[in-house]
């Protein structure tokens, strides 16, 4: 038996045996659902469908007149059957009236029939809606499957012999049948002929927003935008190719229509209430986009291609299609403001996505944008990337997350059907390159790029899905890409026959021309007098570009910040007042720290303690790491600086330090944040635990930074090394991203390091990995001044510290702010010294007018007698408190000096400069706990070196070179300590050697 026939039955059952029991409860009804679906084939079998049945059977059996006679005759005339399942779909409900004038009402067999037709009529339906995609002509070469499916299933009607399928005829097509509530395939029409609806079905199953009958009529206006748009997208790309033929550009031919398809989307967002637009994408058509969307000045574009264009810029700059910009204009279609600012980015795939979600988060924020209303993001992807990189699927794992949503974001996939020289059925295991979206249900369009109407509408839709439900959209441009990876790269080697049919293929534009001009749209002058313009246009840019003689990156900037440099993008002073605050704030910040501001909220006894330990210790006027963050942190709030504080597990702490979000015991999901209670009147604080990334978490961090200079935005790892899987966001934005784009940025990296037994993955934070990309000249001995300190920090790309004092933390952090410049700050933080009783700091070390020391000298009985110092040993970190206890108990505390290096790069020559001379007989050694390969002695060695004008050696002690970072067998860490120790305080260790 068909499933229709077995529904049919299922009532007739339900009717006969119901009419005999009047009485039975409601549950019989609902009682033993025994029908099972065929699976794949017949999907429109769906619990929510049968509501209409139920009601119209509830009603039928507490009143048989109370529903119309027609379905009084059908209950009545139903006869033994299988149980009813409420779990069918509707595929009665239809105006009781219609089944009536089409003879329900007359015999039982002609009303199983007719409900058989229509259950059938409605199934395809549901079939095209939900795998018509199978069969729509996705790809303007029609030579592949841009699903990687060739599967046509069989619940679609491609021929007229398909129709036994649903147990219909060809005599059936020309009878009418009601359409179900669920499509707007009738338009204003309740019923249609199914020789009708087969026809709309094949031509709009994608098309109320894809499937009424019209909707994609654009009026000659709208249609000559249209075309003038693709105009300036295709003659721009022949333009550059014309005057530049043997460069690199990473053009867009073949998917020209993206042009007007994201002018299309601003257009639509700008209507809906969007003000600034954010977009992220790689360098194909990039070019395009900053000319002909964003609206970059021609001549600047041009003159790139000038290879004796200097920079004036100091940094390495970069090529010029990767490259960003920011403006505001008047949005024509609208005549509304809009900022538009397209991120710079790398080479690397998708390696923008989190930064761009992570700057529109932040533009969000400080408008009070809390839905999305007035900021977006558009991210656009190539086909390979999308469904490759895994920082895609990190970036959308943040869509919808409390502290990373951005209400929505844009994806625009141009589908070259190819990646580089990889097809696709090599590239990627699903059928779609888009299908990673579906992990959050994202809608996804798929459209032809060669029916520039077809993708004009899908994007209008997809901007108004976000605009609407702020959820994240996907539109992938099915297209080809007419040259090779790049401008000179031979496609054909690898894909010949693509290339022979893409050989013939006629552009998008003539196409669309044609059509235009075939309607009577436009005239072919008309169209002939649009490219003369544009084409008249890219030429007297072109005249202007040679009068220019220097590149000037900051005209270039994706991200100003107003106010905040002079006219000039320089610093307004090159000085840092005092990183201290008053005892008064440090003991209020302190006060609430330890306290619950909330009333009736019961905390965990264990945190109770720490709580009145942090009291006791704001009553002593000292601080351990977790209180000297709560008052820097607290400081910044009263000054009217967010601070924000993300990574996993960063509520807590990885070590349960922290406790910045208390939580109710009793009652479920009720959170404190004493932060956010310090002063009536202050800056939020945000502190939020992440997803379990690192890559997306730490890239979004640094685009939200990007947005402000007053705010202190940190990135904590739950564990130093684990920075490595986020390495593409270190290597290419924060080490390298003011050399490249003169973008500053103050992000703060927070990386757990210490040396503790624990193993090869929880010990070191990779420190070398830093130093080795800080950009201080190891051989140039710099000539000190008053300002030698900030002009340093303002020369290096990013600074290193490791702190080994509370108080010194809390003033890098200070610091951070207060300088007149954003650099990125990379943090080795502690783990055993977050509780270690001598690591602790005096309010004295905090209060106004201390500062941070970048380096602290030995201050014991070394110091008093330098003369007789016969070892200096310079360390930094944890390893300090070793060496400390290992002196007193050899009783060498007037032999051995140790100075702490705490911040490492870029490297305090002069103040360091001075210990060296201080102790002008003593052995120079460094120690630390991190093999020789780590750590940091190939850093500061030449360094040193530098300073002594090469006459005296730099001793290394610490462990032996090795592949792993750490041992993680707790005696041989316990062995190699016991073995560097002894080494560093064996003052005849070094003899007869040479360096």
């Amino acid at each position: 038996m068909s499933h229709l026939k077995l529904f049919t039955a299922t009532l007739k059952w339900h009717g006969i045996k119901l009419l005999e029991k009047q009485d039975i409860a409601r549950r019989v009804f609902l009682h033993g659902q025994r029908y099972v679906s065929s699976g794949t084939s017949e999907p429109f079998l769906s619990a929510s469908n049968s509501n209409y049945v139920e009601e119209m059977y509830y009603a039928w059996l507490e009143n048989p007149k109370s529903v119309h006679k027609s379905w009084d005759v059908f209950f009545r005339n139903a006869n033994a059957g299988q149980a009813y399942d409420p779990h069918l779909p509707d595929q009665l409900e239809r105006k009781a009236s219609f089944l009536q004038s089409h003879g329900l009402a007359q015999t039982p067999g002609k009303a199983e029939k007719l409900v058989e037709d229509h259950l059938a009529v409605q199934s395809l339906i549901r079939a095209y809606q939900i795998r018509g995609h199978h069969v729509a002509q996705l790809d303007p070469l029609g030579i592949l499957d841009a699903d990687l499916d060739s599967f046509v299933p069989s619940d679609l009607i491609t021929t007229i012999d398909k129709l036994g399928f649903y147990g219909l005829h060809e005599s059936d097509l020309d009878k009418v049948f009601q359409l179900p509530t669920t499509t707007f395939i009738g338009g204003s029409e309740n019923s249609l002929s199914l020789r009708e609806i087969i026809k709309r079905l094949e031509c709009q199953w994608i098309r109320q927003k894809f499937e009424t009958p019209g909707v994609m009529k654009f009026t000659n206006e709208e249609k000559r935008t249209l075309l003038a748009r693709l105009v300036r997208s295709m003659r721009f790309e022949d333009f550059l190719a014309r005057k530049w033929s043997s460069e690199k550009r990473f053009g867009l031919e073949g998917c020209e229509v993206m042009i007007p398809a994201l002018k299309t989307i601003i257009d639509k967002s700008s209507e809906m209430g969007i003000e600034y637009v954010i977009m992220g994408m790689p360098h194909r058509g990039r070019l395009n986009v900053l000319a002909n969307v964003i609206r970059k000045e021609l001549e600047q574009i041009f003159c790139q291609f000038d290879p004796k264009l200097e920079a004036a810029d100091e940094g390495s700059g970069d090529v010029k299609y990767h490259l960003g910009m920011y403006h505001e204009r008047i949005n024509r279609a609208t005549n509304k403001k809009i900022t538009l600012s397209l991120m710079a980015n790398p080479s690397h795939l998708e390696a923008v996505d989190p930064v761009v979600q992570g700057k529109t988060k932040a533009e969000q924020f400080y408008r009070g944008d809390t839905a999305g209303k007035k900021v977006m993001s558009i991210l656009l992807h190539g086909d390979a990337a999308f469904a490759g990189q895994g920082v895609v699927y990190e970036t959308f794992h943040l869509s919808d997350l409390p502290s990373y949503t951005t209400n929505g974001t844009i994806h625009v996939v141009v589908n070259n059907q190819i990646g580089f020289t990889t097809d696709p059925r090599m590239a990627r295991s699903s059928p779609y390159p888009t299908d990673v979206a579906r992990v959050v249900n994202a809608p996804i369009f798929h459209v032809n790029a060669d029916d520039p109407e077809a993708v004009m509408y899908v994007c209008s839709v997809a901007a108004e899905w976000r605009n609407t439900f702020n959820k994240d959209v996907v539109v992938d441009l099915v297209c080809y890409r007419r040259r090779g990876h790049n401008e000179m790269d031979e496609p054909m080697f690898t894909q010949p026959l693509m290339y022979k049919q893409i050989h013939k293929q006629v552009p998008v534009l003539k196409k669309y021309a044609d059509k235009l001009i075939a309607d009577g749209t436009v005239t072919l002058q008309e169209f002939e007098e649009e490219i003369a313009k544009y084409d008249r246009i890219c030429e007297e840019a072109y005249t202007r570009s040679k009068d220019n003689k220097i590149l000037h990156i900051k005209h270039w900037l994706d991200s100003p910040w107003p106010g905040f440099f002079n006219v000039d993008g320089e610093p307004k002073s090159m000085s840092c007042p005092p990183t201290g605050i008053s005892e008064d704030l440090l003991t209020h910040i302190g006060n609430v720290a330890s306290s619950v501001p909330v009333k009736d909220f019961k905390i965990h006894a264990g945190l109770s303690r720490i709580l009145r330990a942090r009291l006791e210790m704001t009553k002593n006027r000292v601080v351990d790491w977790a209180l000297a963050e709560y008052m820097a942190f607290g400081s910044f709030l009263k000054e009217g600086i967010h601070v924000r504080l993300s990574g996993q597990d960063v509520e807590r702490g990885t070590f349960s330090h922290r406790h910045h979000v208390l939580h109710d015991q009793e009652v479920d999901k009720r959170t404190c944040v004493p932060m956010n209670h310090l002063w009536e009147q202050q800056a939020p604080y945000t502190v939020c635990n992440s997803s379990l990334s690192e890559y997306g978490v730490l890239g979004f961090e640094l685009g939200f930074a990007m947005a402000s200079p007053n705010a202190l935005v940190c990135w904590e790892a739950q564990f130093g090394d684990f920075h490595n899987t986020a390495q593409c966001i270190i290597d290419q934005f924060i080490s390298s991203g003011q050399a490249k784009w003169v973008r500053h940025n103050g992000i703060v990296l927070l990386l757990p390091h210490g040396m503790e037994g624990m193993g090869p993955e929880h010990s070191s934070a990779r420190p070398e990995r830093f130093l080795q990309m800080s950009n201080d000249d190891s051989d140039a001995y710099p000539e000190f001044s008053e300002q030698f300190e900030v002009s340093q920090l303002y020369e290096c790309n990013w600074i290193v510290v490791n702190c080994s004092t509370p108080a010194n933390y809390f003033h890098v952090l200070r610091r951070q702010i207060l300088l007149p410049f954003r650099k990125p700050l990379i943090i080795l933080t502690p783990k055993s010294l977050l509780r270690h009783p001598e690591a602790k700091s005096s309010f004295d070390e905090m209060v106004s007018g201390t500062t941070f020391q970048r380096v602290i000298p030995e201050n014991g009985l070394a110091a008093h007698a330098p003369h007789e110092v016969k070892r200096v040993i310079f360390c930094t970190g944890k390893v300090y408190y070793d060496l400390v206890k290992e002196r007193k108990n050899q009783d060498l505390e007037k032999q051995v000096a140790i100075t702490r290096l705490e911040q490492i790069s870029p490297f305090p020559f002069d103040l360091l400069k001075e210990e060296l001379e201080k102790y002008p007989g003593a052995d120079l050694v460094w120690c630390q706990e991190e093999h020789k390969n780590s750590g940091y002695y190939d850093y500061v060695k030449p360094r040193f070196r530098t300073i002594v004008n090469h006459t005296r050696p730099i001793w290394y002690v610490g462990r032996e070179p090795a592949a792993a970072a750490a041992t993680g067998n707790k005696n041989t860490h316990l062995v190699s300590l016991r073995r560097f120790l002894d080494t560093a305080f064996n003052l005849e260790a070094f003899e007869g050697k040479t360096f």
